[in-house]
């Protein structure tokens, strides 16, 4: 199922989540940098939510308390709740 979240905070807009059962299938980051966006997504496809969120969640960018990892953290959150 794809899922889009549009992002608070940060340089991305959006992140468009692709997730079969419990499993990250891709994520695409609309905006931000694009070679961290595009690694980021790279390496969180194959992994289980929970492992992506507890890997990401809380990680800042500068001077700001969000970053983009951190809001892939947030999405799939919102994505765990609103799917139990």
């Amino acid at each position: 199922m794809e899922y889009r979240y549009k992002t608070s905070g940060v340089c991305s807009q959006e992140m468009i989540i692709e997730i079969e059962k419990d499993i990250i299938k891709k994520v695409t980051i609309i905006g931000g940098c694009a070679g961290n966006t595009k690694g980021i997504s790279k390496l969180v496809e194959g992994m289980k939510i929970d492992e992506v969120i507890k890997r990401l969640k809380g990680i800042p960018c500068g001077s700001k308390s969000t970053s983009c990892p951190d809001q892939l953290a947030k999405t799939l959150e919102e994505i765990k709740e609103n799917c139990n």
